[in-house]
């Protein structure tokens, strides 16, 4: 039983390590616990009354759980390694009486203090093997602290990037577009899209959890706005100009790739990308089926071209 107890905490601590390294470092993993957290979050936050604000804090509060997860598993864990060896491989300092603190509380504070680095001292580790452990779980603490530390400032960069694309094409809708589109500077607008919308394929791959980050204005919200990109690829599809037709090429093949990755890691709809996008749409709190450009503008930019 002594055996089972221990390694049943290592196992613990070793699939919190893992989904750690996926969630984390790994270039396009997405840890299975910190999936099931962050889906959570946003599933019941979109069950609420007041939908919109609470999806606010959807990811935020999102991340806090899964650290607190995280901490509170490999606490655990490594309490169940300690708990079947105490008090014989463990000292003690003056004040506890080893017969009265030998229970599994008293196994989580051992591993609480070991993880969070204090090194209080009054009950440590003694005995052989469990001395190289200790130090282990500070090691891992410290680890622990380090991750959340990078997975905040990844996380924020790619939203700041993602709502900056979207703010870019609130722009070319409003009126930015005010020339011919079927010209060399259309063909450099389009590749500059389709540009930032690879480096948004590729936060979605890296950093996953940005997905369940609410985006409140409509103009820097891109499930609201990337209707528009789609729009823009078709018309420039039929242009004169030879850069343009290959521009809208690239970017509509930059809309696939982003549809491809939304479906297969959250969306799950098996649809086409307009299909995948007016979903994205509407899980973001927009309205399924929206192509979010109107029929006069839409017709402006036909007649230009």
């Amino acid at each position: 039983m002594t055996w089972f107890v221990t390694f049943l905490g290592a196992v613990l601590v070793m699939a919190i390590v893992r989904d750690m390294f996926h969630t984390i470092w790994h270039p396009t993993g997405h840890g299975g616990l910190s999936r099931l957290v962050m889906t959570g979050t946003w599933r019941l936050s979109s069950c609420l009354s007041t939908r919109r604000r609470a999806a606010g804090v959807a990811g935020p509060l999102g991340m806090v759980c899964v650290v607190a997860v995280w901490a509170l598993t490999v606490a655990v864990g490594w309490a169940l390694i300690y708990w079947p060896h105490m008090p014989e491989n463990f000292s003690y300092s003056s004040g506890p009486v080893p017969a009265r603190h030998t229970g599994p509380v008293d196994a989580l504070y051992v591993s609480l203090v070991t993880l969070s680095t204090l090194g209080l001292g009054d009950i440590a580790p003694a005995g052989g093997w469990l001395r190289v452990v200790g130090p282990l779980e500070a090691l891992v603490g410290f680890a622990l602290l380090s991750a959340t530390v990078a997975w905040i400032l990844g996380i924020y960069p790619a939203l700041a990037r993602r709502r900056t694309l979207a703010l870019r094409l609130s722009h070319v809708r409003g009126g930015m577009i005010s020339g011919e589109l079927d010209s060399r500077g259309g063909a450099a607008l389009l590749d500059g899209l389709a540009s930032a919308l690879s480096v948004i394929t590729v936060d979605f791959l890296q950093y996953a959890e940005s997905y369940y980050f609410y985006d409140g204005d409509e103009n820097i919200s891109l499930p609201r706005q990337i209707g528009h990109a789609v729009d823009l690829a078709e018309l420039a599809a039929s242009a004169r100009h030879p850069d343009v037709r290959l521009a809208a090429v690239v970017l509509r093949r930059a809309l696939d790739d982003l549809a491809a990755i939304l479906d297969e890691r959250f969306l799950h709809t098996g649809a086409a990308t307009a299909g995948v996008f007016a979903t994205y749409a509407c899980d973001h709190g927009g309205h399924k089926g929206a192509r979010r450009v109107d029929a006069s503008s839409s017709g402006r930019e036909e007649r230009r071209l």
